[in-house]
């Protein structure tokens, strides 16, 4: 499975999407990037690919409208879908905020023990 590296302009993009918010964390995943909230991934890029983790209500009004399933071909990312390409800058930033409240309202992810 080959993973896609993200350019700078990729990673630059993907930072200007995420909600302003003290509770997110950005995360180096692979050589891409990962924006998290009490753990758990909301947003991530995949090369040149942002992909968002929604309901299934919202995840089927996009899928009606082109979005494709995220991450590698050979295993996509349950849950997470990546915008249909004409999808512009403000609706993106809309999504990326339905995202951090979706998943903001999941448990928070428990830390895995270190490893000895």
């Amino acid at each position: 499975m080959e993973i896609p590296k993200p350019t700078e302009a990729d990673m630059s993009r993907f930072r200007t999407l995420i909600p302003s918010d003290p509770r997110v964390e950005i995360k180096p995943m692979s050589g891409n990037l990962g924006a998290f909230v009490n753990g758990n991934m909301f947003m991530g890029l995949f090369g040149p690919t942002i992909g968002f983790k929604l309901p299934e209500s919202d995840c089927e009004i996009l899928r009606r409208r082109g979005a494709k399933p995220f991450g590698p071909a050979e295993r996509p990312m349950g849950g997470y879908l990546s915008l249909p390409a004409a999808t512009g800058e403000v609706e993106e930033t809309v999504w990326a905020s339905k995202a951090l409240d979706f998943v903001g309202a999941l448990p928070a992810k428990e830390p895995k023990p270190a490893k000895r």
